[in-house]
């Protein structure tokens, strides 16, 4: 592969014809990387990792209105972070099919293209409307509304209804920088209706989306999200009528802070060893001043700082009940060692579903992997739970739920309930909500009824 020069490379003529047409929304393509690549590098025309457009010697063979197609098609899916997003959500659910999720997206960005004359979609294009209507069987709606209500995430997850145990199923597009070959292929599991129903739909489409590149850290991602979304703002405002885009979609990238760096921040705000007030001796100015100001006159008695503090305790309290996905557990159990070792608190793990199952003290920097096993497959109560924790007189409580069930007990000390997105409305019974995004996982806080 070869780096194209600017505007030399196989898509110049779209992109001009883009701009011409909707200067803001066409100009999008300027902010995208574009590579020619070799014939046996890219097995369809035109594909994407998120950052680069790769286009192969088929796409000059193109009429030049598909070409237009394919190269804005190509812009939305990288202003929209489709990639990037795909590998979120893996680390979330654990078990992407990237097929699917290809045709989600595609679904998305070809309605949103739709109403547009001066360019033609590809052959076999599946739309959002047609997945709606064949795959979900939804009552059929304008493509203007449903580009309102559906993101990339909302749509795969209601129509991946494989059957089976986990196992991430790969086996994208190689073209590029994207890094074929980074994932592992486990067996893929079997289709269940709306996903056979799809795979049907889409047989006649491509498989555009490349692996995003492997280079990318959370942090810069995030910045690179918050600019297209911006872009995507602004470009559609600009162009109003000419618009590639349909209206403000709820597809529309946004930048989300990893839930982990939210979880570990609070807890260490909340547990970190604050300095205590010693009445029993003054502090170093009022010795130093001898409790006198220079005019002679005597000072107020000002306390001393207690450098030594009891080590701050967490209960961390695991809904262990059968609502309860193995894979979140699994990802929340090694969340939970990383803050024992990197923290001072002691750690309360109370664990159980509608009873305690379970009771282990972890002191700070040590957390044998035998004590993060979790047992129940119950109903779901806090009650219990939440009381049993407060019998340890914590500092703080982080909850591990999907918040389905009763908390008759508000203890008195700080409690951060963390739940997937799926029960991210959900209101907490007291305390602040934590929403486990897709981002590493996209994540939201909301405060609780007060305890």
């Amino acid at each position: 592969m070869t780096p194209a020069e600017p505007y030399t490379h196989r898509g110049t003529p779209a992109v001009r014809a883009m701009v011409e047409q909707a200067p803001a929304t066409g100009g999008l393509a300027l902010w995208a990387r574009h590579r020619d690549v070799a014939a046996d590098e890219l097995d369809v025309p035109v594909a994407n990792d998120g950052r680069t457009l790769y286009y192969a010697p088929a796409f000059e063979a193109l009429p030049r209105a598909e070409q237009v197609g394919r190269v804005a098609h190509e812009v939305l899916h990288v202003a929209l972070r489709h990639p990037q997003r795909q590998e979120a959500l893996a680390g979330v659910v654990g078990d992407v099919d990237e097929e699917l999720f290809n045709y989600c997206a595609d679904a998305l960005v070809n309605a949103t293209l739709g109403h547009l004359d001066w360019l033609a979609l590809p052959p076999g294009a599946v739309t959002l409307e047609q997945v709606l209507r064949d795959v979900l069987q939804e009552p059929e709606a304008s493509a203007e509304r449903a580009l309102l209500v559906w993101d990339v995430e909302r749509l795969y997850r209601a129509v991946d209804d494989r059957r089976g145990g986990a196992g991430r199923r790969s086996g994208g597009q190689g073209g590029g920088d994207g890094g074929a070959g980074r994932q592992q292929r486990p067996r893929p599991r079997p289709d269940g209706p709306r996903a056979a129903r799809l795979r049907q739909l889409g047989a006649g489409a491509e498989r555009d989306l490349c692996p995003a590149p492997a280079d990318e850290q959370p942090e810069a991602e995030a910045e690179r999200t918050r600019t297209w979304s911006e872009r995507l703002l602004r470009a559609h405002a600009s162009d109003g009528a000419f618009s590639m885009l349909r209206g403000l979609l709820a597809d529309r990238p946004v930048p989300r802070t990893p839930w982990e760096h939210i979880l570990r921040t609070r807890l260490a705000r909340g547990l970190a060893r604050q300095p205590d007030r010693s009445w029993s001796r003054p502090s170093r100015s009022w010795l130093a001043n001898r409790g006198r100001t220079p005019g002679g006159r005597r000072i107020p008695w000002e306390p001393g700082v207690v450098t030594a503090r009891r080590v701050p305790r967490l209960a961390l309290v695991v809904d262990a009940s059968g609502s309860i996905d193995e894979a979140l557990l699994a990802r929340f159990a090694g969340e939970v060692a990383a803050i024992t070792r990197r923290s001072e608190a002691e750690l309360v793990l109370v664990i159980g579903d509608e009873q305690v199952r379970r009771v282990a003290h972890l002191e700070p920097g040590c957390c044998p992997a035998a004590e993060l096993t979790f047992a129940g497959g119950g109903g779901t109560d806090f009650t219990p739970l939440l009381e049993e924790a407060d019998r340890h007189a914590p500092d703080q409580g982080l909850v591990l739920t999907d918040l389905q069930g009763p908390a008759r007990f508000h203890p008195p000390w700080p409690v951060l309930w963390a739940v997937p997105p799926a029960w991210g409305d959900v209101q907490p019974p007291c305390g602040q909500l934590l929403v486990l995004g897709d981002t590493p996982a996209a994540t939201t806080a909301r405060g609780g009824a007060a305890p």
